[in-house]
């Protein structure tokens, strides 16, 4: 009989508007047994945004008293005034059942992942990270492409891009962001050879 394969927690990160969350749509819905881990933040829904669709939205009293209560895998401050994370239950459960699971997370949740992997073996032997970069031009223009933010947040987010552009080398693998086919096969890639033993 044939062991069944680790699953793979696979966390990608990248600056606003890489792409992070397009990608993780489409892996999900992409017959490969993946499913997406639903994060929590602090910052208020966007328009078409759901509660425990898009994010579990809590208010800052409801964040920290989880905080409290050690239910963070990771947490982190974003853009100064929000705070986002991942509950511990909404990962390792999946993982003890086998599910693979995606997850879009900043890049200092990815390091506090890192970190927790000392703690938990199982989150260590699946985690995958990935980071897709992109240029600043590009980074601009797929931000006022979605039309979401004023010129002040879109000032704030290239300079909290630049920050986490310099984080790329941590990150197991990389995507050079191209077009939306190219980054998702470059994906399926790395998933293919993250399933390998000698990985």
């Amino acid at each position: 009989m044939t062991a069944r394969p680790i699953p793979l927690f696979v966390v990608i990160a990248g600056p606003a508007g890489s792409g992070k969350s397009t990608l993780c749509e489409r892996l999900v819905g992409a017959g490969l047994d993946f499913s997406r881990v639903i994060t929590t933040t602090t910052r208020t829904p966007r328009p078409g945004e759901t509660d425990g669709v898009h994010y579990h939205f809590l208010s800052p009293a409801e964040f920290d008293a989880r905080l409290a209560r050690d239910e963070f895998l990771e947490w982190a401050w974003v853009h100064g005034d929000r705070r986002y994370g991942t509950l511990a239950a909404s990962v390792l459960e999946p993982l003890e059942r086998g599910e693979s699971l995606v997850a879009n997370v900043d890049v200092q949740g990815v390091a506090s992942m890192r970190a927790a992997c000392a703690r938990f073996p199982l989150l260590a032997r699946s985690l995958v990270t990935v980071f897709i970069n992109v240029s600043r031009d590009q980074l601009q223009r797929r931000i006022r492409e979605r039309g979401t933010d004023d010129e002040a947040e879109i000032a704030r987010r290239m300079a909290t891009a630049e920050k986490e552009l310099l984080e790329a080398s941590k990150f197991e693998f990389r995507i050079d962001s191209g077009t939306r086919e190219e980054d998702f096969a470059a994906l399926l890639q790395i998933i293919e050879r993250a399933r390998r033993p000698d990985r």
